[in-house]
């Protein structure tokens, strides 16, 4: 018979975990490899107010989201259920903490020694130069294949070396060299894996779209929208205002040389009667470069000039 003390106390995290499913808004899902108890315990101090960690057994999670998901028919929970493989756990994270919680999880990394048989979560270089170790100490080198000189009673390393390479498990020889040299390389802490929100599980990545990458990337669809609409001729609500613009241009080039005006193309004309005017119109590019202001006006006669030689070879 399963002990009713047990039964109690896993059907009591059962409630706990589908609570805190269903009513937080956000749930981080974290992965937790490496990260200490006391790191841990850290990080809850720092979270409080803002969310609530809550780890487990994968197979008691993947039982209590399958009960409710069958209670419930909910079919963000079992996209949930089937995330949950290795060694993760969650974070709930009251409305608007999502990035004070990221805050204090990216600063709750502390430096650990390499071990035997752990896979390395990066490369790790041992670079040229005096390393403060004695004579005696070459065998742990040589085992490496790494080449070194004695200079002045100490070993010097002569070229920079690869010792552990990413993805790979750490051996016993650049473990022990690693440690002589008291060489932390690796940095451990809670790490961002995905997100679950109204159901739905996304890449953590997600989070760090910005409004301001959003209305770039909209920008830019519109652009697209309105150049494609220009080109086979059909209108577009983003190509409207080009059109528009267009029409004008060929209007004002129309009645720019006749004796007929109208209030929108009075301000183009006299433009081009002086475009001195046009510089003065625009301040900030006469402040960003008054060398070139200077040199508008003694522009105009020049045009002037080329217009009457044209009148001169055309009607001469």
């Amino acid at each position: 018979m399963p002990n009713p003390a047990k039964l109690a106390h896993k059907q009591k995290y059962f409630d706990k975990l589908v609570e805190l499913v269903e009513n937080k808004p956000t749930c981080l899902i974290v992965s937790m490899d490496h990260v200490r108890s006391s790191q841990l315990q850290q990080v809850r101090i720092a979270l409080r107010g803002k969310a609530t960690i809550l780890m487990g057994k994968n197979t008691m999670i993947r039982t209590a989201l399958r009960k409710r998901a069958e209670i419930t028919g909910d079919e963000g929970l079992e996209r949930l259920v089937s995330v949950m493989k290795g060694n993760l756990g969650f974070i709930f994270v009251e409305a608007g903490q999502t990035d004070a919680v990221r805050e204090v999880i990216s600063n709750n990394v502390v430096p650990a020694g390499a071990k035997v048989g752990a896979v390395a979560p990066c490369d790790v270089f041992l670079p040229p130069g005096p390393c403060g170790l004695d004579p005696a100490q070459t065998s742990f080198f040589q085992a490496l294949n790494i080449a070194t000189k004695i200079v002045k009673g100490a070993i010097e390393v002569v070229n920079e070396v690869q010792i552990v390479k990413e993805g790979e498990q750490c051996g016993a020889s650049s473990v022990a060299l690693l440690q002589k040299l008291n060489i932390k390389p690796f940095t451990y802490g809670i790490v961002l894996k995905m997100v679950y929100e109204e159901g739905s599980v996304f890449d953590a990545k997600v989070l760090d779209i910005t409004d301001e990458t959003l209305i770039s990337k909209f920008l830019v669809g519109a652009t697209n929208v309105a150049a494609l609409g220009r080109q086979v001729g059909i209108p577009t609500e983003a190509g409207l205002p080009h059109m528009f613009a267009n029409a004008f241009k060929n209007i004002a080039a129309l009645v720019s040389d006749i004796d007929f005006t109208f209030k929108e193309v009075e301000i183009v004309k006299e433009f081009l009667k002086d475009p001195s005017k046009f510089a003065a119109a625009a301040p900030a590019a006469g402040a960003a470069a008054p060398a070139a202001g200077k040199a508008a006006p003694a522009a105009a006669p020049v045009e002037e000039e080329e217009e009457e030689d044209m009148d001169f070879d055309l009607f001469g």
